[in-house]
């Protein structure tokens, strides 16, 4: 992988800055730019609503970004519902099933608010949740789901990879689990789908929600594919223009899925970004990706190993998680250190407790902690700069 020439692509990193924050959000090359303002100079209509040639082309190409989305999971376009984020499309499907009191939720203590939020608020309505632990380096054991599962469990809900330790979750061996005790499995690929191949076929989830904005695409467009056998079953969360072939005074009627999914007007440019995106990544070639993650995450951990005073999380072994590390020092501040790294090399990092507070209060002992994450435009050359500045401040 030519990191060199693919930095070029990202006219911000001429600007000297280090972009180490990726877990929140990833930089957008120009191809993906290029492509959401031709929408807006060449084809700006809305979609499936006119007959002329401008609201014809903006269908065809948001129908073609589904198609090419949906691809990149092995999903049939069918399957797959454009929304904002994952946040939204986990929040779709908490709403859409009807939780009744009773129902039983399993989740992890690893999770993002995102993926733990939808599901608290579910007990007002008597619905149960339980958790699974993970052990000391954050691994989840799928034996231990297989224990907590009960006639009354309804549904599991986890993270593919944990967006604080960036460890690889086991989804396949937890999906085959689902699939032996009748359970709906639902998998937040918010950290994956950027960096790794992912097939919701082999993986065997019924729902799988991801966001563009973490794999170079614009903000506020994300993806959630729903199994066929789901979407028939379930019914849309949201009601509005768009979704329907017949409205009476009492009644209407939905149209077919994923049209049904998508009320209103749909983020047109977001999802023709997107499809660019996944364009660009595949381009590069996941395989390319995933080598050069694993020696940027190990030249890290090596680094931070180091360091006497920096406590680091996670899986130890960079072959078992993704670019993600978070990690504390000794006597100094999260927010502290953030800035510091900010001020002398601009090195951007994120600080605090990455919406997982209930992973650091129960597993972490920790209130917050330092996270630096990479992709594919970072170098070997930038881990050094931040580590250089860290040894300043280790003993």
């Amino acid at each position: 992988m030519n990191t060199e020439e693919i930095r070029g692509d990202y006219p911000i990193l001429k600007t000297g800055v280090i972009y180490l924050d990726n877990t929140a959000s990833t930089l957008t090359p120009t191809q993906v730019t290029n492509a959401v303002t031709e929408y807006y100079h060449s084809y700006r209509a809305n979609i499936h609503r006119g007959i002329y040639r401008l609201s014809q082309e903006a269908s065809d190409r948001y129908d073609q970004s589904r198609e090419t989305v949906a691809s990149l999971i092995n999903a049939r376009p069918e399957e797959l519902i454009f929304n904002r984020n994952t946040t939204e499309g986990i929040n779709q499907i908490a709403l859409a099933l009807e939780l009744k009191r009773g129902d039983r939720i399993l989740t992890t203590v690893t999770e993002h608010h995102s993926n733990l939020l939808p599901w608290i608020s579910q007990k007002k309505k008597g619905v149960e949740l339980d958790y699974v632990f993970p052990d000391s380096e954050g691994r989840l054991d799928p034996q231990d789901f297989k224990e907590k599962i009960s006639e009354k469990t309804r549904l599991i809900a986890v993270t593919h990879i944990s967006n604080v330790l960036g460890n690889i979750n086991p989804v396949k061996e937890i999906g085959e689990i689902c699939r032996e005790k009748n359970i709906l499995y639902l998998i937040d690929g918010a950290q994956a789908v950027p960096h790794t191949p992912v097939d919701v076929k082999k993986i065997n989830c019924d729902f799988y929600a991801f966001s563009g904005h973490k794999m170079l695409a614009p903000t506020g467009i994300g993806a959630l594919y729903v199994r066929e056998a789901r979407l028939e079953e379930l019914i849309p969360p949201y009601k509005g223009g768009g979704i329907v072939t017949d409205v009476s005074l009492e009644d209407y009627t939905l149209s077919s899925y994923p049209t049904s999914w998508e009320a209103g007007t749909p983020n047109i440019s977001g999802a023709i970004g997107l499809s660019e995106a996944v364009k660009y990544l595949r381009k590069i070639g996941f395989d390319r990706i995933q080598r050069h993650e694993t020696k940027l995450t190990k030249q890290l951990l090596e680094g931070l190993g180091e360091m006497g005073n920096i406590r680091v999380y996670g899986a130890h072994d960079a072959r078992d998680r993704a670019c993600i590390v978070s990690f504390t020092l000794e006597n100094m501040d999260s927010n502290d250190m953030a800035g510091i790294l900010d001020a002398r090399e601009q090195i951007c990092v994120r600080s605090g407790s990455h919406c997982a507070m209930p992973l650091f209060k129960n597993i972490l002992k920790e209130k917050e902690s330092v996270r630096a994450s990479a992709y594919t435009y970072n170098t070997t050359e930038e881990i050094d700069k931040l580590l250089s500045v860290l040894r300043d401040y280790s003993h």
